[in-house]
């Protein structure tokens, strides 16, 4: 079984980790959405360092995200962006779409 979360480990310090695929990603896109639009801190960073696997569910996730705070009025930032999510960005013309750190 798949096993990702993502948390708040400190006011507006979002990390986003483990497998991002079908399985995970509904949840993921649930408790993502609660976090972003319920922070009262208007700059976020989203730490992916410790995301181990993605598939484009990853991807998704990170554009509905990214919608989520431009859409609630926060500024959001994303960093540690693994290598397979990163190159499947590139291949798919979304790199530039990413507010990446």
């Amino acid at each position: 079984m798949s096993q990702a979360t993502i948390i708040e480990r400190a006011p507006g310090q979002l990390q986003l980790a483990g497998v991002l695929d079908y399985r995970t990603g509904p949840g993921l896109r649930e408790q993502g959405a609660r976090l972003i639009t319920g922070c009262s801190v208007k700059r976020l960073s989203l730490d992916c360092a410790a995301v181990e696997k993605s598939s484009s569910v990853g991807l998704s996730l990170l554009l509905a995200f990214t919608r989520d705070a431009r859409d609630s009025g926060h500024e959001l930032s994303i960093s540690g962006l693994p290598e397979d999510m990163r190159q499947i960005a590139q291949v798919s013309g979304l790199l530039e779409l990413l507010p990446l750190a």
